[in-house]
């Protein structure tokens, strides 16, 4: 005699997915190139970078966030208050608060990196410019 197996449905747990973030795919033209904010929340935002060959950012610092620079294609030249690396992709740096950076490219091909941005104030006007290729100031 065959017992029938009982056909139960598995019951699958669904929790509420709820992420709060603004600012999602604006993109920024600047001198240099552009940066993508990916996403942003309390005390962090994600940018994707793109650094045309040849060109970089200004010498900068920030008094509010640190920084997380990952490397998806291209090469990136980055200074890092006295230090200077050079890193390639899947390659990837930090940036401590209150310390002087720039970001370059010294390819042929464009620079594309994600930064993780933390900190208490992310706003784009926390920059201070030491030197620019651009004569912005700030």
């Amino acid at each position: 005699m065959v017992q029938a197996k009982e056909n139960k449905k598995s019951e699958v747990a669904t929790v509420p997915f709820s992420v709060a973030h603004t600012g999602v795919a604006a993109t920024e033209m600047r001198p240099w190139g552009s940066f993508t904010t990916l996403e942003e929340g309390p005390g962090y935002k994600i940018k994707r970078i793109e650094v045309n060959p040849g060109h970089r950012l200004s010498l900068q610092m920030h008094h509010h966030r640190s920084e997380h620079w990952i490397v998806v294609s291209g090469t990136a030249k980055v200074t890092c208050g006295d230090k200077e690396e050079i890193l390639a992709a899947n390659q990837s740096t930090y940036v401590p608060q209150c310390t002087s950076h720039r970001l370059e490219n010294p390819g042929v091909i464009k620079l594309i990196l994600i930064e993780v941005q933390n900190g208490e104030y992310l706003g784009e006007d926390d920059i201070i410019r030491f030197q620019d290729d651009y004569a912005r100031h700030k």
